[in-house]
Formats: C-alpha cells, structure tokens, sequence
C-alpha cells in the first residue's frame, strides 16, 4: 500500500499542519504502509504535473494551514491540476482524508472545501483531521489530541485495505450535469512551459515584436502580389500559342486587384507579351485570377467564361472568339 501526503502549507516551522501529517506518517508506516510527500510551496511551478503521481498511489493526504482564508493558493492549484490533467478513473478508486489546522478562523470550512472537492472530482474521501490550534506545544504535550490524530490514521489505512464505499452524494452528479470541462490538447509539461513563458514579460515583448516584424514582412509579400499577379502567365500562353491566319488583335487581360495587365499582342504568326498597355487594345478583358486559372488549366474557355458572366469584355466579339483557337488551353 502507498500514501502520498500533498503538503500546502508555506512550512514554517511552528506550523500544527507539518506535526500532524509528521505523526500520521509514522503511523502509516509502523503499518508498512509506503508514504511520500510532496511539499507543494518547494515545486510550485511544477504542480501542473503532479497529477501524475497519483497513480501510483492507494490514498491521499491533502494537508493545509489555514493562516486567514481559505485552503491556500498552493493547494487550489493543485486540486486545479487534477481537474485538468488527473485520471478520473484513477481518482474514483483514490481515497482521500484532509488534515487542516489553523491559526485562525475557518478550519472547519476549509475541510469541508477539500472534501467537497474530492467529492467532485469523484473519490472517495474519509473523515478528516481539523482544529484551531496556536501552538504547536498544545498538540506534543496533550495526549487525547496525539491519540485522536493516531486513530485518524488507523482508521484512513482501514478504510483504503477494506475499500470502504461511500453512500453516493448529489453532488459529482450534479456537476457532471452543468460543468463544461474542455478537453486540453497540452501535456502538463507543455502548459507548464507555455505558463512560464505567459508570465515573462520580457520574453512576451519579445515575442509581440517578432510577430509585428513577420506580419509587415508577409504584408509586403502580400502587397507585392496583389499588385502584380500576370506576370507568370507570360510563359503559359507563349506556349500554347496557335497562330490564326489574317489575326492581327491585341487582347488585354485585366484581374481583379492587380495593378499589372497581361497584353497579347497577335500579329498573323507572332505573338509578344507584355505586363503593361504598350499598344492600343482591341479587346479588354477583366476577371478575376481564380478564372483565368481555370481557363489556363483547360477546365474553361473564354467564350463560355463571358457567356456565363465570369468575365468582362469590351470589343470585337468576332476577334474575341479567336482566343479560344490562338491558345487552345483544353487540349
């Protein structure tokens, strides 16, 4: 049988929380139990991986120390790991007892707090340690409080080797009705690391200038594409060019948020290609760059473009239809 001990407390020194679970774990180990602790103030940027360790355990001690509210920020964080990250199927056969001693008010809210939230998370839980204590001197010197802490332990290793069952309880129920739990894509390891690099300033300012840096980069790529575009069709339709007797036409192909145009010049057995209007145009075109590939992969024309209002055109309609025989891009 293995117990680990979850320790939230800062460990001071007069600490009542540190006597207790010191005692607890002598006794568990007088009953050859194996007990390890974890004290969570000295790995607390390591707590989102803790849920790990308990796999490999039969029960659990979550100890804290009420010093003026609540269970402590330690511990809320790592009852936030298990939420996150534990084995629920692991935790519904984890037993658990909560040890809170306080050096002020709350000690009775702050178990219950602990047992509710195992309870949640759907373990099983025993009957914990509490008590308002200002001295650590009151708990060595009397022996009914020795004795009750011993008896507390015997009775966690009980019910861990009997399996002592619970009665069900509203709760898990009800939370399993109304909680959103949102998977994690992360391992523990990775949100560790991406919760050290969120709170380094430095390294998000970083971070923020790089990024700037890229997105003007990728902006003026950007740009610099949209202003141009025709240029790498040059290539395309001085290749496919077929010459059509007695044609002497100059087509101009216009895009959609491009700057550049792509002039066909056709005269009988030539034809030159440019970016710009270096001659006066006999046909004007415009479309959008999705169209003009389509008709220069073969899956259009430019007929049944215009016919099915893809495109634009001003001109000769007779010259038009030649386009489709000067650069018969479907064969």
């Amino acid at each position: 049988m293995k117990v680990n001990i979850y320790y939230g407390g800062r460990g001071l020194v007069d600490d009542p929380t540190i006597f207790v679970i010191d005692k607890m774990q002598k006794v568990l180990e007088e009953l050859n139990v194996s007990v390890e602790r974890f004290n969570l103030y000295e790995i607390k940027n390591a707590i989102t991986t803790l849920p790990q360790t308990l796999k490999s355990a039969d029960g659990i001690i979550l100890a804290t120390t009420v010093e003026w509210y609540g269970i402590g920020g330690f511990m809320q964080s790592f009852l936030d790991a298990i939420w996150l990250y534990g084995d629920k199927e692991q935790i519904s056969k984890l037993y658990m007892i909560p040890v809170v001693m306080s050096t002020t008010i709350g000690e009775k809210e702050a178990m219950v707090n602990l047992s509710l939230a195992w309870e949640i998370l759907g373990g099983p839980w025993c009957n914990g340690v509490c008590g308002y204590i200002k001295d650590t001197a009151i708990l060595e010197n009397n022996k009914d409080y020795l004795n009750h802490i011993e008896k507390k332990a015997e009775n966690f290793y009980r019910s861990i080797h009997q399996k002592l069952k619970n009665l069900p309880a509203s709760n898990p129920e009800a939370y399993k009705a109304i909680s959103v739990h949102k998977a994690m894509d992360l391992t523990p390891q990775e949100t560790e690391q991406l919760s050290q690099y969120a709170s380094d300033e430095v390294y998000v300012q970083k971070q923020k200038e790089d990024i700037q840096e890229l997105a003007s980069y990728f902006k003026g790529m950007l740009s610099s594409t949209q202003e141009k575009g025709t240029s790498g069709y040059q290539s395309i339709f001085e290749q496919k060019f077929r010459p059509q007797p007695g044609c002497k036409t100059v087509y101009c192909i216009k895009l959609e948020g491009k700057s550049e145009v792509l002039q066909l010049q056709v005269d009988q057995n030539s034809l030159v290609c440019a970016t710009d209007e270096t001659k006066k145009t006999d046909i004007e075109m415009n479309m959008t760059e999705e169209v003009l590939k389509e008709i220069v992969n073969g899956r259009e024309t430019f007929q049944k473009a215009f016919m099915t209002g893809d495109m634009k055109m001003k001109g000769d309609f007779t010259q038009f239809r030649l386009l489709d025989e000067l650069f018969p891009f479907e064969d």
